[in-house]
């Protein structure tokens, strides 16, 4: 070996004078054996050497400055100044902002490397996304600069590595699922239980971004709606001494060492604030219903829309504040919110909803007719189920056109007790309930106002009077003739979408088992 001399291999022994025995051997080494040992080593050399740069390259990087530092890296937790800068939404964005700075904020939703110096990152914010392209540029950003590299990058919370959903399988559609499917493709369906566990995830996409957008807006057309017509917002309690609507659908609790219930409906306070002679109100709160229900359309607890107001001389005009304030809402989503509807309608098709500018009205006996004529018998003082719901509900559409439609005058005896019973036959009643695709979504009527007729009604449901006691005395002083509604808010959106489910349009779902999140 060259490598090898006679003053490292070939010195004495101390104490015994004699020469290493590895030295005469190493002589008799051939010399091709010895440059193959010597290639060898420069070669195992070559690889330490590559292994301690790239081990010792993290470090030097770190210990150069990087002049363009402030560009990127994690946010601060706490925020401590302001920039007043101008941030600008992704769906604000537009051609006309065409080669202006804009500082904008949202989740990456992908990264999309191209080359080493150039890369496609997508933005996702409130369900809109939009492509930057980022590259390196000499003066602009540093190659120090993370793996994706853009003119300014700020890291304000990161997720874990791996989330439960992804919002991409979270927002594709049946379709696309069975398309792929018969492809020959495998795609991830999240399934509904799923979707609820990791909520905060599954409203991501941009049709549940849509849908409660939507929601938010029937909310809003309804208190507009109802304060130009003179109607007061009030807010009742939750917590009662006795049940609004009678029958076992009741969460009862213990109030301080008294039995108590949470409110089924705002119904009782609504009236009382009638004879407080507020003359017409409004409300927006939870519902509470205790039912065992496991459909598509119950949950325990709702978001209740609720009117009520004095009627000067039928119940009729009820009615006419009903058929005003849906028309005016369905013409607000169907005109202003043509994208929402869009991005519902292709994750969950739907077909626009058909309804009159006069809202079709029907009494209870003319449906029950309806039905008989086509084939289906249904007790004419009793009440409808799911599917004879539905079952009218196409007889209506087939034949008028529409499938938003009042039906009124419900037998007396599956009214609540409060109801007006008619003047010309005690076995209906003034009441309504209102139907969207064949699905109810709102009850209404006229009350009964005088306390002694009420109060034998509420004895006949086997409520007892006690517990009501203070919203039977209100009727004591005088009260006007009065009626009103309560809408489901989640059924609104849920049936306007035509969406097969009412947990999709409720934001965190309470249903008979679910509790969280």
């Amino acid at each position: 070996m060259s490598s090898v001399n006679g003053d490292e291999f070939g010195a004495k022994h101390h104490g015994t004078g004699k020469s290493k025995p590895r030295f005469y051997m190493m002589n008799r080494i051939s010399k091709k054996a010895a440059k193959k040992e010597a290639a060898k080593q420069e070669k195992l050399l070559k690889k330490k050497e590559a292994a301690a740069a790239a081990a010792a390259a993290p470090v030097a990087k770190e210990s150069i400055p990087d002049p363009l530092a402030d560009k990127y890296g994690d946010l601060e937790l706490q925020s401590h100044a302001v920039s007043g800068l101008k941030w600008t939404d992704v769906k604000a964005l537009s051609p006309e902002l065409k080669g202006a700075e804009v500082l904008i904020g949202g989740r990456v939703q992908a990264v999309r490397p191209v080359s080493k110096k150039m890369s496609f990152v997508v933005i996702r914010d409130s369900g809109r996304t939009v492509q930057c392209v980022v590259t390196v540029k000499p003066g602009e950003v540093s190659e120090q600069m993370v793996e994706i590299q853009v003119t300014k990058l700020y890291c304000v919370s990161k997720a874990v590595p791996v989330l439960p959903i992804n919002v991409e399988d979270a927002a594709r559609s049946d379709a696309e699922i069975d398309e792929a499917l018969k492809e020959g493709k495998q795609l991830v369906r999240v399934n509904q239980d799923t979707r609820l566990n990791y909520r905060v995830l599954d409203v991501r996409t941009l049709a549940n971004q849509a849908i409660f957008r939507l929601q938010s807006e029937v909310n809003y057309k309804f208190i507009e709606f109802l304060r130009s017509k003179g109607f007061v917002g009030i807010h009742t309690p939750k917590l009662m001494g006795g049940t609004s609507e009678g029958g076992a659908a009741v969460f009862r609790l213990d109030y301080k060492g008294k039995p108590a219930c949470l409110a089924q409906s705002p119904q009782l306070h609504k009236q009382m604030s009638i004879c407080g002679d507020f003359m017409r109100v409004y409300e927006i709160g939870p519902v509470f219903r205790a039912e065992d229900s496991f459909t598509h359309r119950h949950l325990c607890e709702f978001t209740g829309l609720d009117a009520e107001m004095v009627i000067r001389e039928h119940y009729s005009e009820v009615m006419d504040v009903v058929d005003e304030l849906f028309v005016e809402i369905f013409d607000h989503l169907t005109t202003n919110f043509t994208e929402e509807l869009e991005a519902v309608s292709r994750q969950y098709p739907f077909t626009p909803l058909k309804y009159l500018r006069k809202t079709l009205r029907l009494t209870f006996e003319e449906g029950v007719q309806m039905l008989k004529e086509a084939g289906t018998e249904v007790d004419p003082f009793g009440d409808l189920n799911t599917e004879t719901e539905k079952k009218l509900g196409a007889l209506v559409l087939e034949k008028y056109d529409t499938e938003f439609y009042i039906l009124h005058r419900y037998p007396s005896a599956i009214r609540p007790f409060y109801t007006m019973p008619c003047y010309d036959n005690k076995n209906y009643s003034n009441s309504f309930d209102v139907f969207i695709r064949g699905e109810e979504i709102i009850s209404g009527a006229q009350r009964v106002h005088d306390p002694e007729v009420l109060k034998e009604s509420a004895k006949a449901c086997g409520i007892d009077v006690d517990s009501i006691s203070s919203y039977l005395d209100s009727f004591k002083y005088g009260a006007w003739r009065h009626g009103g509604f309560g809408v489901g808010l989640e059924r609104v959106v849920m049936l306007f979408c035509n969406l097969n489910n009412i947990r999709k349009t409720s934001l965190f779902p309470r249903d008979p088992q679910r509790l969280a999140p």
